[in-house]
């Protein structure tokens, strides 16, 4: 395992967020944080808020949220695995979407006959 490196007394949210690889880039944690979609705490974070030990940051993403709690702070970006040992996720397990019940052909089975695509309307309810 690589060692992680020494810990800063303060970091900035949006290093952090890029450093335990929440976000791609530091811009786009940047963005992110301007755009409402981190909080600290609770309450909405701009870009340059600090960070400690013991905090508590909300990130919105693509649909659904993340709940970190900050083990340790980082300001430079490390490897996954060592990201993983700095933070605690506290996200509930997101609801799975429901399956639908249309038929799934194989791939490369070729163009459905008229029989079977009949076959895929009445399964469906689209046709009588």
């Amino acid at each position: 395992m690589t060692s992680i490196p020494s810990s800063p007394a303060s970091v900035r949210i949006d290093a952090w967020l890029w450093a335990v690889r929440a976000y791609k880039t530091r811009s786009a944690s940047t963005a992110a944080c301007r755009a409402g979609h981190v909080r600290l705490n609770g309450s909405p974070a701009k870009a340059s808020a600090t960070l400690v030990t013991g905090d508590t940051v909300t990130v919105r993403m693509s649909g659904y949220e993340r709940t970190l709690e900050v083990r340790r702070l980082l300001a430079k970006r490390v490897g996954a695995e060592v990201a993983s040992h700095c933070f605690t996720d506290h996200t509930p397990p997101r609801p799975m979407a429901p399956a639908l019940g249309l038929p799934q052909r194989d791939r490369g089975a070729g163009r459905p006959t008229k029989k079977d695509r009949r076959e895929m309307e009445r399964l469906s309810g689209r046709h009588d």
